[in-house]
């Protein structure tokens, strides 16, 4: 099976750390997809969603602010300014992070409808955990 290994970083600590099958992420210049073996490069990001596949099929989102990817054949290092993990639990758990997230969403503007695709997304993805 194709895996590459994925940590996610802001100055607070690590918010996700795992082999994945593939990420999107939200560049500067749109989004693009990151699959093992691809050519290293180092992007910069805005603030968006990253979109991550894990290894079992099932995604998880987290939104972030502003930061960098650095990508090698079987490693995405992302540095980020802020994040969050759009994940719990329990519902109350859900609702916190659900609520981080729309708030690191919302510094992204309304750039043609972005903010509320972005903020679907986050709220169809807290119906499948």
């Amino acid at each position: 099976m194709n895996k590459m290994h994925l940590e996610i970083v802001t100055p607070e600590g690590l918010i996700f750390s795992n082999d994945v099958k593939m990420v999107v992420l939200p560049g500067k210049d749109g989004e693009f997809g990151v699959l093992p073996g691809h050519a290293s490069l180092v992007s910069l990001l805005k603030v968006g969603l990253v979109d991550i596949e894990n290894l079992n099929g099932e995604h998880d989102l987290v939104a972030i602010d502003w930061g960098y990817a650095e990508i090698d054949e079987n490693k995405v290092d992302i540095l980020v300014e802020g994040a969050v993990l759009v994940k719990g639990n329990d519902e109350s758990e859900i609702a916190k992070s659900m609520a981080k997230a729309k708030e690191i969403v919302q510094k992204m503007g309304d750039e043609g409808g972005l903010l509320n695709i972005a903020l679907m997304r986050i709220e169809n993805s807290t119906r499948n955990i």
